[in-house]
């Protein structure tokens, strides 16, 4: 069957219907997986015709990258309640705290994020453009900050900041994975906050808190 064309009058969705249509696309992908997913499907989870959702994503990669930058956006974008130049003359010990547990605030009380990172990881051997597309949103809204966060920060004084901030974000959604989505909590069970208080005290420091 020929795939639906836009038609100019769907170009122009209203909020109500690009809410629906991410809704119902994201219902489907997390019920079915990508493979299976289809826009039919979607369509009618959202219930709006297949050529309105076709003329709004163009295709399924489409959707699910919209779905992709709707959820980091969403979950990550909160992560930083100030502007870049208020951060900076904050102390910094305060700063990174809060950037960890926001972060590892969205791994516990979100489990659609967990459920989207699953079926992100899962199908990332057989689909590996969903996988570069979160990468490259989670860049731009959070690893790209607080990398810009390390270089500035004058009471910091790091060798490397953009290497400090990918071990300061990779400890924390390993910490995550392992614990939310692997079981660590029954298997090798740890409180967040001796995670993020020796990571923060290795960075701003250069010790261990016991040191």
């Amino acid at each position: 069957m020929a795939q639906a064309k836009p038609g100019r009058s769907d170009r122009q969705l209203s909020p109500e219907k690009t809410a629906a249509i991410l809704q119902g696309g994201m219902q489907e992908f997390l019920t079915r997986g990508y493979a299976a997913t289809s826009m039919d499907r979607v369509a009618i989870a959202a219930k709006v015709s297949k050529a309105t959702v076709y003329s709004h994503f163009q295709d399924k990669e489409g959707l699910f990258n919209a779905l992709i930058r709707q959820l980091v956006n969403q979950k990550f974008q909160s992560i930083f309640g100030a502007e870049d130049e208020q951060l900076l003359h904050r102390d910094p010990q305060l700063v990174l705290r809060e950037f960890a547990n926001r972060i590892l605030d969205v791994g516990q009380s979100e489990p659609q994020f967990l459920n989207f990172l699953r079926l992100i990881i899962g199908e990332s051997g057989r689909f590996p453009q969903l996988a570069r597309a979160f990468v490259r949103n989670i860049e731009q809204t959070t690893f790209r900050r607080i990398c810009h966060y390390f270089t500035h920060c004058p009471h910091l004084h790091l060798a490397d900041p953009e290497a400090t901030a990918r071990i300061f974000v990779g400890s924390l959604v390993h910490f995550m994975i392992v614990q939310e989505m692997l079981h660590g909590k029954d298997i090798l069970p740890m409180e967040r906050d001796r995670i993020i208080g020796t990571l923060i005290a290795m960075i701003v420091e250069g010790r261990s808190p016991a040191a």
